[in-house]
């Protein structure tokens, strides 16, 4: 029954993240919480690892007083504040972490978590964010726009960025089983490390949004100012279209889009959580250009009865149904490359055949659901569970029969 102790869970589990740091609250420590969660349900209190621990003394922070195990960026400079400038040490830093007491290590990993160094009579399950970004097929963008690029340390961060692909792709090698939070995750899990993942997405807050609310004319984008976003190619397509847009976010792209900006589109930079799920529930759709791995946002915004324009690429593949490629029940419409063009064209198109009557509230609700936190902890539940028994089994089975040992199997 939900909520009772159950038997066939290890009592020590160690949960393992990259880090814990108030600077950190997107979607990857959304999963964290809700594996603890779950695991709390279940009478089980997993012990927590990170590379740094900056929040189990922080006073109202969820992991106020929690046993977190630590590298030892701890102690160095700005470690727990700025563990990313210590990016050359990191996979060095994670396989510090002892955690040989702990039948069953699982981690939440989008840069190094999934490297910590377990036993075989250990089981580790890698809940895979992404492969490192920077490293694999986006780096020649982030090189593009690194400051110590242009600063003549090009050759330097292209040998540590190829040093860390090496560790990248063999620590995966090392994990048991590997979790992807969209399809799109799983094919950069099978491109780059050569695993096989199995398709679990992430927990969506949907119980926060109200889908009833009246609709505006406004369009809406929300999410981080920063460069992959590509909030300027929305920007730039509202130009052109003179329709109302809001962007909602801060981040180091925020001047430049307020410069981009013409006078039908607003930069409203950082707003209160309740502000944004108010403007979710009465916008006329949420607009998004972004490569994502999974993408919670548009998630939040069908559950705030908001359809959907987007990159027709990435995680939104697994979440958004296009209206124009003529499935049943659509949530919203799909574009296939990150121009103005491109989003101007899918906004026409939505525009012209007034879609947004089309597709009711009430329906992108109900698809958001498949989403929410409960659905998460049911499948994570089944995963670990058959995961688990099968590991006990395999272990059992090999120190069962010592007589099928070629060198134990006969006497000369």
């Amino acid at each position: 029954m939900p909520g009772e102790a159950l038997p066939n869970l290890p009592g020590r589990i160690a949960l393992v993240h990259e880090w814990f740091t108030p600077r950190s609250v997107g979607g990857a420590e959304q999963v964290v919480a809700a594996m603890d969660d779950h695991l709390a349900s279940r009478g089980i209190r997993p012990d927590l690892a990170a590379l740094v621990d900056g929040e189990s003394s922080r006073p109202g922070s969820r992991w106020q007083g929690r046993h977190i195990l630590t590298s030892p960026i701890q102690a160095l400079p700005w470690g727990t504040s700025h563990v990313q400038q210590y990016l050359p040490l990191l996979p060095l830093a994670i396989e510090q972490i002892d955690l040989s007491d702990y039948p069953l290590v699982i981690s939440s990993s989008h840069l190094v978590a999934k490297g910590v160094l377990t036993a075989p009579d250990q089981l580790h399950i890698s809940y895979v964010h992404t492969p490192v970004r920077y490293a694999w097929d986006q780096m020649h963008a982030y090189l593009r726009r690194s400051a110590l690029v242009r600063r003549g340390f090009g050759p330097l961060i292209r040998w540590q960025l190829h040093a860390l692909r090496q560790w990248d792709q063999l620590s995966a090698q090392r994990v048991d089983h590997l979790l992807a939070n969209s399809r799109f995750t799983a094919r950069r899990i099978q491109q780059f490390w050569g695993r096989q993942a199995q398709v679990l997405h992430p927990p969506v807050q949907v119980e926060r949004f109200r889908w009833d609310l009246p609709r505006s004319d406004v369009y809406l984008c929300v999410c981080r100012l920063v460069p992959y976003k590509r909030v300027d190619v929305v920007v730039e397509a509202f130009n052109r279209l003179g329709l109302p847009l809001l962007v909602v976010g801060d981040g180091p792209e925020r001047s430049a889009l307020e410069r981009l900006a013409g006078p039908s589109v607003q930069i409203l930079g950082r707003c209160p959580q309740d502000q944004v799920e108010r403007l979710m529930g009465t916008c006329r759709a949420f607009v998004y250009a972004g490569l994502e791995d999974f993408g919670i946002a548009p998630v939040e915004a069908m559950a705030a009865g908001a359809p959907v324009i987007a990159l027709g690429r990435g995680g939104l593949l697994d979440s958004v149904r296009c209206a124009a490629a003529g499935v049943s029940a659509p949530t919203g419409v799909l574009f296939s490359e990150q121009t103005p063009a491109a989003v101007a064209e899918a906004v026409r198109w939505f525009e012209e055949r007034r879609l947004w009557q089309e597709l009711a509230p009430e329906s992108l609700r109900l698809w958001a659901e498949r989403f929410r936190p409960e659905a998460f902890a049911s499948r994570f539940e089944t995963l670990v569970d058959r995961l688990w028994l099968a590991h006990r089994k395999a272990c059992a089975v090999a120190a069962s029969d010592p007589g099928g040992l070629p060198e134990l199997g006969r006497c000369d």
